[in-house]
């Protein structure tokens, strides 16, 4: 009996054995190697920023090597008009793209930005302004790229005392004297703006975000919409000035033709190219207007990167987004682009700071605001522009032309 229950002991523990050994044999499922993930990321951004991405893009997979295969498409998309691009079809868009921040409302509004989650890392290393103009309300919606969307006085030293670069008037002369050319872009609002912000006259956008008030008509007042009109009518008549866009003022820096000019800190490697030690930068001057010496305004405004809320990876698109705005890849911007940073660190550097034209640009900010204007701003402005540039030509009254651009810009 005792041997019977001996072999009967051995028979079940021979079986234990063998079923443990079949459950190793099984390998669980969870043991294979996980297959790497393969990110596809589209990134808009300026036909001139193209070689700074490329770098950009590198480190970036350089640093997150191994956690997933990278595929990143590049396209240009011009960052005034990128949220008309990407309003069309929000499915189809960048995973990441650089925009102006005057669309920043547009497009929360419409859903292709969500509001940035855990954002105080990025509020305390930006610039105050460059956080509010990233924002819609108290929410920040975008990465601040740069605070450095504005516009100033390029000059060259060679033709102008410190004295002539205060007014346009004698800016004028001295170029005319010279037979050379002082040049500004009236075919865009964005720089009709100087005329009229620091008049009293009033521009800016209605409660809805999309409709624009607008007083520069107006024939009360220290200073009348129609004082401004003459003084721009006696400015296009100087044989020194040259209304022309910002590539054909360059050209002319270029060639020498054009000795100064209002333009941005994206021009400041070409003219620093052009004009050498004789490059010089400055707030913009005052005009005449009514009978007094009027500070030139501008508007100012940032660049800012936003992830598509529509993105298929949204999570590596929030990394590639803060890896583009990053202290180390702003200060690569500057000295690859001269963009002024809107990380605080980069703007305080040694580098940044001793830039004549974010100098320039800085002294300007005491003289601006930012861009908040709704669509029907622009072709209105841009054409009353045009009529003054060409000296009038139709014969209409001034004020009856205010009037048609004012009904143009506030039209609902």
């Amino acid at each position: 009996m005792a041997r019977r229950l001996f072999l009967l002991a051995v028979s079940i523990f021979l079986l234990f054995l063998l079923s443990a050994c079949g459950g190793q044999a099984q390998a669980p499922a969870g043991s294979q190697p996980p297959v790497r993930e393969t990110v596809s990321l589209t990134v808009w951004g300026a036909e001139e920023d193209e070689a700074l991405l490329q770098e950009i893009f590198a480190s970036f997979q350089e640093h997150y090597a191994g956690q997933a295969d990278f595929q990143i498409t590049y396209q240009p998309q011009s960052e005034s008009n990128c949220k008309d691009a990407l309003l069309g079809s929000l499915e189809e868009g960048a995973d990441v793209f650089a925009f102006a921040d005057d669309q920043v409302a547009a497009l929360a509004a419409a859903g292709g930005l969500d509001p940035i989650a855990d954002d105080d890392a990025i509020r305390s290393a930006s610039l105050p302004a460059a956080v509010e103009a990233a924002s819609v309300g108290d929410a920040l919606y975008a990465y601040p790229l740069t605070a450095d969307n504005g516009y100033f006085l390029y000059y060259n030293k060679a033709y102008f005392t410190q004295e002539d670069v205060q007014s346009l008037e004698r800016l004028l002369e001295a170029a005319a004297q010279a037979e050379k050319l002082v040049a500004m872009d009236w075919s865009s609002a964005w720089y009709v703006y100087a005329f009229f912000g620091n008049t009293g006259l009033e521009v800016g956008l209605n409660d809805d975000g999309l409709t624009n008030y607008c007083t520069w008509n107006s024939a009360d007042g220290p200073i009348r919409g129609v004082d401004v009109a003459q003084a721009m009518l006696d400015i296009a008549a100087s044989p020194g000035f040259s209304n022309r866009p910002d590539g054909e003022f360059l050209a002319g820096v270029q060639d020498g033709s054009v000795v100064a000019g209002v333009s941005g800190v994206w021009n400041s490697v070409a003219v620093q190219d052009a004009w050498g030690d004789d490059m010089g930068a400055a707030k913009l001057p005052t005009y005449r207007c009514g009978g007094r010496e009027v500070q030139m305004a501008s508007f100012s405004g940032c660049k800012l990167i936003g992830v598509n809320a529509y993105s298929s990876h949204p999570e590596w698109a929030t990394r590639l987004a803060e890896w583009i705005t990053s202290e180390e890849n702003q200060r690569l911007r500057f000295e690859m682009r001269g963009q002024g940073p809107a990380n605080v660190s980069a703007a305080n550097s040694q580098a940044v700071q001793s830039s004549l034209a974010i100098a320039a640009l800085l002294d300007q900010s005491n003289h601006s605001q930012l861009q908040r204007v709704g669509g029907k701003f622009w072709d209105p402005v841009a054409q009353f522009a045009d009529s003054m540039a060409q000296g009038n030509p139709s014969g209409a009254s001034l004020q009856a032309q205010l009037d048609r651009m004012v009904q143009g810009v506030s039209e609902r």
